[in-house]
């Protein structure tokens, strides 16, 4: 029998299958790799986005098992739905430029994974050895999804440029049951209506380090008291807020705040399997709720952990050897989707007035005779990150020094103006977007980039490499963005799509609907309701729907746990499945959660897009009123 998640997977093979993963922001052709083990010989090596050279970019390698050869197409769309939700969640929209997607196929002789949905369920003979309850271990739980690691690695080995420093693998197996795990690799069920969002969750255990928030281990079971010392993860404390803002503390630079996960970053009881005596920072997150954003603390670390795995100065002026003042000095940085990187020139430890430029004329500065020291500092700085230590660690903060002398000449080299990296021109770019175009560096001159928006010079703020388009005020629409170096015939050509994707909401019979002048639509209930979300965009690519209900965090729809295509079900009480409430509609309350108090009375939904290029859609809403029975 057909499950409905298959039936829902099938119908997005339909309008996948023939196109190269579509989440990439650059498409290549695949490779077939080589391989000295028999069972990896048939793996191909699809790069999904390319943003750089592999050995300068954190690698994601996606890896699929229990997937047949006829079943390619089904993992390519899960890739593909897997990449479209990781795009839309920070620090990963922010910092997609630093990543490296690649997709390894390697056929499985027979479709499934080991013990799914459960322990009496028979063996499969697949590459990677995928399976629930932890490798089928009974003494663990169904949701702990394993992977042979020596195999994953032997197959992430097998991408060019990568090394287990610069790279993560996602495993993904060919199942609709709900799954995962983070450790040395993050693991997901390909499948099931959640799974988009496992890989970010696991994602956040393996790369980052973050710890799960669960008040539980064994769904349903409580955990009980924390009885440990004060936690090594920066997002779990013993500390009072008070003690957090003495000493400085865990998230106290944060305290206070709106929850990017929704409520207010604060002290939270409940995380690392335990009940009580230990706190996190918000009510929930993805760490403890899928479906919900990193909060800021989290995401700090995220922001860290990304950039570590990169360097901010990608080339620069050789540094090794004293350079003569007759030339320019050039650092080639990084470029985050999210913001401009800062760099600060030096000359002998003042700071020179440069606006943030990459390249210095040594000639147009006043060198007495003798060695002077240049350096060139680049920062990253986002506001995703308050913490000094973080923010000058080598992860946000790099310097290149070089020894001037005036006595030295500089051969020229002959270099002429050309684009060397930039962003691809191949997909729309969105409205928020930071869009760059990096060019030789010929030893007597720096060329200089224009930026022309439909045909008329853009302002660009920012250095003349990177243009922020949210300087720019589009209007909505579709915009031609051009990038020019002065004097030369090269050109570089962007569509930039300033229309967010459209959301609309289809709701079950309500027992009536209310029509205010001046407020949203109402619509009264006296019991559950569904709620289903589509989308339409104008552009290609995958579109993630949100909702929130009073206000509270941002909520990736995903149709229902148990059924992708099934509409999201909200009543007074919620649903329990698999010992998880869902469609609750009190997420508001400043009172700890409660699941026996019925929702009853007036809730406003708000719905919202993210489409591919990264642009959110404006939040529109309606309300929704419960009441009891009867009423």
């Amino acid at each position: 029998m057909t499950s409905p998640g298959t039936r829902f997977r099938r119908a997005i093979v339909r309008l996948t299958t023939g196109c190269l993963l579509t989440a990439g922001l650059v498409a290549a052709g695949p490779a077939v790799a080589e391989s000295a083990d028999p069972a990896l010989a048939a793996a191909r090596v699809v790069p999904v986005q390319l943003t750089g050279p592999a050995e300068k970019r954190f690698n994601l390698v996606v890896m699929g098992d229990g997937y047949t050869a006829e079943e390619t197409a089904a993992f390519r769309a899960d890739v593909d739905r897997h990449l479209g939700v990781l795009w839309s969640i920070e620090p990963f929209a922010s910092y997609r430029s630093y990543i490296n997607v690649w997709a390894v196929e390697l056929p499985s002789p027979e479709s499934g994974v080991d013990c799914d949905p459960g322990l009496d369920a028979p063996r499969r003979d697949t590459p990677l050895d995928m399976g629930f309850w932890g490798g089928c271990n009974p003494a663990s739980v169904q949701r702990l999804l394993t992977v042979d690691s020596t195999k994953a690695a032997a197959l992430a080995a097998l991408v060019p440029g990568t090394s287990p420093a610069n790279r993560q693998i996602v495993a993904l197996a060919n199942s609709d049951t709900y799954g995962g795990a983070g450790g040395s690799y993050a693991t997901a069920s390909g499948g099931n209506a959640l799974s988009s969002l496992i890989t970010p969750h696991e994602i956040g255990h393996s790369l980052g380090g973050l710890q799960d928030e669960y008040d539980y281990y064994a769904r349903g079971v409580a955990g009980g008291a924390y009885e440990g010392t004060e936690p090594a993860s920066a997002h779990h404390t013993l500390l009072t807020k008070a003690q957090m803002r003495e000493q400085r503390a865990k998230w106290w630079r944060w305290l206070g705040e709106p929850s990017e996960a929704g409520g207010v970053i604060g002290r939270h009881e409940g995380g690392l399997y335990s009940t009580t005596g230990v706190w996190r920072p918000s009510r929930h997150s993805i760490m403890k709720t899928l479906g919900y954003a990193f909060d800021q603390v989290e995401r700090e670390v995220m922001v860290r952990a990304i950039s570590a795995k990169v360097n901010l100065v990608q080339d620069h002026t050789p540094d090794s050897a004293p350079i003569g003042a007759d030339r320019t000095v050039w650092v080639d940085t990084l470029h985050p989707l999210g913001g401009e990187l800062d760099v600060v020139w030096r000359l002998d430890g003042r700071t020179l007035r440069t606006g943030n430029a990459r390249t210095v004329d040594l000639r147009a500065l006043p060198l007495s005779p003798g060695t002077h020291t240049l350096t060139a500092t680049v920062t990253d700085p986002t506001p995703f990150v308050r913490d000094p230590a973080v923010r000058g660690s080598a992860a946000l903060t790099r310097t290149v020094s070089w020894t001037v002398d005036r006595a030295l000449t500089t051969p020229g080299d002959g270099t002429g103006p050309a684009f060397t990296g930039h962003t691809p021109t191949t997909a729309p770019v969105g409205a928020r977007s930071v869009v760059h175009a990096d060019t030789t560096h010929p030893t007597r001159s720096a060329p200089a980039v224009r930026w022309w928006l439909d045909g008329r010079p853009a302002a660009n703020p920012g250095n003349d490499r990177d243009l922020d388009l949210r300087t720019l005020r589009l209007t909505p629409g579709a915009h031609t963005l051009t990038a020019r170096i002065a004097g030369t015939d090269a050109e570089l050509r962007w569509t930039v799509d300033a229309r967010p994707a459209t959301a609309s909401y289809e709701l079950s019979t309500p027992l009536r609907t209310v029509n205010r002048p001046g407020r949203p639509v109402e619509y009264v209930y006296d019991g559950p309701f569904t709620m289903g979300l589509a989308a339409r965009d104008d552009q290609p690519g995958s579109v993630v729907r949100q909702f929130r209900v009073n206000g509270d965090g941002w909520y990736t729809y995903y149709g229902w746990p148990t059924d992708a295509d099934a509409p999201f079900r909200f009543s007074p009480s919620g649903t329990v499945i698999d010992d998880l409430v869902y469609g609750k509609l009190g997420r508001s309350r400043a009172v700890p959660w409660d699941d026996a108090t019925p929702d009853y009375g007036t809730h406003t939904i708000e719905y919202r897009t993210i489409d591919a290029a990264g642009n959110v859609g404006p939040a529109k809403s309606f309300l929704v009123t419960l009441v009891k029975p009867g009423s």
